[in-house]
């Protein structure tokens, strides 16, 4: 007997059979039962995952000679030539090949004759995207009102291809990617099936290497029994396939958290010497971060990991944080992309090796931007003075900002050459409110409740006290220096200018001049 495939082998025969597709199989076995057909079908979905078999079952249980029913005879002449792809009632085109208007053409003249053994001809066209636009448009007429025995079936793997104008004739149906533990399950009764014997890590790796594609698990089963000698094993797909072993990727994580970068290029270059192909080790790597990452996000379902949580070294989990492994899977996912146009492929992998090795401390943006954050507070705070300061007492409600503690003060001359009483805030520290009039407000109220003595406010610069002298700054009657200043000005009284004459303050002053004239007494005013 000639060998088949186990794909074609262990295709299914009924919608029971047809495994992962729950709302597809449940919709048409109920169609059955009730009568309810519809002349024309669209299976859309990716490649592997039963588009083409659900055609074949529907045209089975359609044309079964014991009746319409979800689960077919599978031993009436029409079941058996329907599987075996000869029955003149069942047609199968290839949409790829078939494409051109005069193929529609073809079948346009063919629906006319009725089915020659069976109670239904069927047209399954695979690949129906490919169809050319003008193929489309002859077929809009014959699927929208065929006779009553026929029947169309579309399969595609790109829907969005498909002309809005066929969907609308057509009940359609989405085939979705098989879960990995279903494909892992179905691999293990096959081996069973086969007597062949097989570790569950083989043959999960080749579940997770079929991406929810039955066909490509049994295409690549296939390929890994043929040199496995009845004994399926990791370590042995991983010698002839040339993959990366999750143990070294561990130890390589290991060294680079470990900060030795010359340990990291030995592992690099035994790795490359067993035959690993440079694009292989960068998806293997790109794989084993990308896992690191779903772990310290608190995920650990198997399926997502490649591998059980516990395959993973603690070391590393404990050496990077969540920012720090996505920007690994970064470094490494912008590597295969460059590897293609680079110099040397060896080159790029070291080079982002050798960034892995200090990647603890790498500084994200966020990071970044917190520290200068936390900088920027502590200038406002002022040397040596807390950034949270406790509320003076006498200072109104209504002047508080809402921490509870005082405003900040204007700049005025001379503040800076003072010591600061106690509860008020750095002098230079400028209002958030930005109003010159806010300003004012707080600082009378500060100097009202005591905070801001009279020779305090003329070292300032104000002069509400002209007979105050200070003992250093300037004097407030002839601008003359004092205290600690006077040696090094004696002469600045000499050289200035008198005083120009006061002029008599207007009997209607606006709020604003109020403020300047409580502040600094002797203030010019003028009206507009």
């Amino acid at each position: 007997m000639a060998y088949e495939v186990t794909a074609t082998r262990r295709r299914p025969k009924t919608f029971n059979e047809l495994v992962g597709q729950d709302f597809v199989t449940a919709t048409l076995s109920n169609s059955m039962k009730t009568g309810q057909i519809a002349h024309a079908y669209l299976f859309s979905g990716p490649r592997g995952c039963g588009k083409t078999s659900a055609a074949r079952i529907l045209a089975r249980s359609l044309n079964c000679e014991k009746g319409s029913s979800p689960t077919p005879c599978g031993v009436c002449s029409n079941c058996i030539e329907i599987s075996r792809g000869v029955s003149m009632d069942v047609i199968e085109i290839d949409g790829a090949s078939n494409t051109s208007v005069n193929d529609i053409r073809q079948i346009k003249d063919e629906i006319l004759f009725p089915p020659n053994s069976g109670r239904y001809k069927i047209y399954i066209i695979d690949e129906v995207h490919m169809l050319s636009g003008s193929a489309f448009n002859a077929l809009l007429k014959t699927i929208e009102e065929p006779p009553p025995y026929i029947i169309f079936i579309f399969a595609t793997t790109e829907l969005h291809k498909v002309p809005a104008t066929i969907k609308s004739r057509c009940q359609q149906f989405n085939f979705r990617l098989i879960p990995l533990e279903t494909i892992q399950g179905i691999l293990r009764d096959t081996c069973a099936e086969m007597k062949i014997e097989a570790e569950e890590d083989a043959l999960f790796w080749i579940a997770k290497e079929s991406t929810g594609s039955l066909r490509d698990a049994y295409t690549l089963f296939d390929q890994v029994v043929s040199f496995s000698g009845g004994h399926i094993r990791s370590a042995l797909i991983r010698e002839k396939l040339g993959l990366v072993g999750q143990d070294q990727l561990n130890a390589l994580a290991e060294v680079c958290a470990a900060h030795d970068t010359a340990a990291a290029f030995a592992l690099i270059d035994e790795i490359l010497e067993a035959g690993v192909a440079i694009e292989q080790f960068v998806v293997d790597l790109a794989g084993y971060y990308h896992s690191l990452l779903l772990l310290k996000a608190g995920i650990t379902r198997e399926s997502l990991l490649g591998y059980s949580p516990e395959r993973f070294s603690p070391k590393v989990l404990e050496a990077l944080d969540p920012i720090q492994a996505e920007h690994a899977l970064e470094l490494l996912l912008n590597l295969h992309r460059d590897i293609r146009y680079s110099l040397s492929a060896r080159f790029e992998l070291e080079t982002v090796v050798s960034k892995l090795v200090w990647l603890d401390q790498w500084i994200s943006p966020p990071e970044l931007r917190k520290a200068l954050i936390r900088a920027q507070d502590a200038i406002k705070g002022g040397i040596g003075r807390p950034l949270s300061m406790p509320e003076p007492q006498g200072v109104p409600a209504d002047l508080k900002t809402n921490e509870g503690t005082p405003p900040p003060f204007p700049e005025f001359a001379g503040a800076g050459t003072r010591e600061e009483p106690a509860g008020i805030p750095a002098a230079g520290a400028r209002s958030e409110a930005g109003s010159l009039t806010e300003e004012f407000k707080r600082y009378i109220a500060a100097r009202e409740s005591g905070l801001v003595s009279a020779e305090e406010d003329a070292g300032a610069g104000g002069f509400e006290d002209p007979g105050a002298a200070p003992e250093r700054g300037l004097s407030p009657v002839k601008g003359t220096l004092t205290g600690n200043a006077a040696p090094e000005a004696a002469n600045f009284a000499e050289d200035s200018p008198p005083s120009p004459p006061r002029e008599p303050v207007p009997a209607e002053l606006s709020p604003q001049a109020e403020l300047v004239l409580r502040v600094f007494p002797g203030t010019v005013v003028k009206n507009k």
